[in-house]
């Protein structure tokens, strides 16, 4: 597969895409450094901060939720690589100043839980008012040792919005852990993606075929199998993720599908049309959903699909105000 992407310097890649970034939305971010993306209008001092670590390459993920009602901070790493310690603490270090606290959001990906691992031992010794929390929702993985996928997103939502309204660190920290152990996600492939600073494909699959359950970066994940139709790849997902959540009749959820970077809407609005489908038949009410791109893998082709139960306070806090460069509500 042949790399054909409008690129400059490989070794500038983060640091021009976050320039024209935040130079596009400055009405809402802005760059604090080379590579930490900050709300342009910080929140009231005392709220709690919602501080975020990722590679780049999955845009608009991580920092297209930095704004009102979502997170503070996106400290953005390079190509799928998490970013270094001391750049997370120096955020961690700027957010917590004049009285704030901060709670910081990590998925679960070896290299993100590395340098959070080390920032949270660092705020420990520094005596800072920090709080982690662990997004590990794809049950492709084994309980205890589940990757971190667009889950974030509501993650971001209803703990930025609880911060926003002045909730206390304990507070937002609960809210962010109620809404991780309430959601599943699952994704599919049907095509790889090149790597932009090398230009190699992150893996190899056939015209014919697709891969339930790979990760982010093309990690392995249920098996192969013959390419199938959009009723029936949403069956299939579907089916799984709601026996994992153990989702009974007349509960409520939110279906979030989340296209990799080349799956069309087209073919996203089909799929989601099964699903509510689906929910109806199993007479489960589909209380909110969103469809779109949020945590992307350059061109990849395929999508996730994340089911969350939702209660009467996150179903709140998910219609709260928010105004983030990719994510807004009135």
């Amino acid at each position: 597969m042949h790399m054909k992407k409008f690129l400059n310097d490989p070794r500038r890649l983060v640091r021009e895409l976050l320039e024209g970034f935040t130079v596009a939305y400055r009405d809402k971010v802005r760059l604090s450094g080379p590579s930490t993306v900050v709300r342009a209008k910080p929140k009231a001092e005392g709220k709690v901060r919602l501080i975020t670590l990722g590679g780049s390459g999955h845009e608009p993920g991580l920092s297209g939720f930095v704004g009102t009602g979502m997170l503070d901070v996106s400290v953005a790493g390079e190509i799928f690589a998490a970013p270094g310690a001391p750049k997370c603490l120096d955020a961690i270090r700027a957010a917590c100043s004049h009285g704030s606290s901060a709670l910081l959001i990590v998925l679960n990906h070896a290299g993100d839980v590395l340098t959070a691992n080390i920032v949270m031992e660092s705020t420990l010794r520094e005596s800072l008012p920090v709080k982690m929390v662990l997004t590990e929702e794809d049950i492709s993985g084994p309980p205890g040792d589940r990757r971190g996928l667009a889950g974030c997103v509501l993650v971001y939502k209803v703990a930025g919005a609880a911060a926003e309204q002045g909730e206390s660190l304990e507070t937002c920290c609960e809210i962010a852990e109620r809404m991780q152990r309430n959601m599943r996600t699952l994704a599919v492939a049907v095509r790889t993606a090149t790597h932009p600073a090398t230009g190699h494909p992150i893996f190899e699959m056939a015209e014919d075929e697709m891969e339930i359950g790979m990760g982010q970066h093309g990690e392995a994940g249920t098996g192969r199998m013959p390419l199938k139709t959009a009723d029936e790849t949403a069956e299939i997902m579907l089916t799984r993720l709601l026996e994992d959540l153990a989702v009974a009749p007349g509960e409520q959820v939110l279906v979030l599908l989340n296209g990799a970077g080349a799956t069309t809407h087209m073919e996203l609005f089909i799929v989601f049309r099964r699903v509510a489908q689906l929910l109806e038949a199993n007479r489960i009410k589909l209380a909110r959903s969103l469809i779109g791109e949020f945590i992307t893998t350059q061109e990849q082709a395929g999508f996730q699909m994340t089911i969350a139960r939702m209660d009467e306070q996150l179903l709140q806090l998910w219609d709260a105000t928010a105004d983030a460069p990719y994510f807004a509500k009135p």
